[in-house]
């Protein structure tokens, strides 16, 4: 069984796919960051009438099964240590994924993501699954 937190990405193809999640079996404990959800929700604001009913639809299916992992004082240390990682080594990050590595380290869960810039693996601490 492994432990996973899903980037938005992942997710996202999901979507696309029809929901064939290639990348988890049904054993695996996964997780999302709760800034995930956000990302999710602002796609469902952002979308076409056309497709609005269809991501809210798939974000309340996400809601419903997949654990939504809250920030809280032990997410923020984490986050404050790779915030301080990636300033003193000058490989900035962007700002959600610092907090979806953040919660995987605080979590022991290993980062699933289809996002190469976001370098998940680079950070200390933070372990990765190949999605593709």
């Amino acid at each position: 069984m492994a432990r996973l937190i899903l980037d938005s990405n992942t997710l996202i193809r999901l979507d696309r796919d029809g929901g064939a999640a290639t990348g988890i079996s049904e054993s695996d404990n996964v997780a999302i960051a709760a800034i995930t959800l956000a990302e999710l929700r602002h796609g469902v604001l952002a979308a076409d009438p056309a497709r609005r009913l269809a991501r809210e639809k798939f974000v309340e299916d996400v809601e419903a099964t997949i654990e939504v992992l809250p920030y809280t004082k032990p997410t923020s240390a984490e986050h404050a240590a790779l915030l301080d990682h990636v300033r003193r080594t000058g490989t900035p990050r962007g700002a959600h994924d610092l907090i979806i590595a953040a919660h995987a380290r605080q979590t022991g869960r290993r980062v699933a993501s289809l996002d190469v810039k976001a370098r998940f693996g680079e950070l200390p601490g933070v372990e990765t699954v190949d999605w593709r």
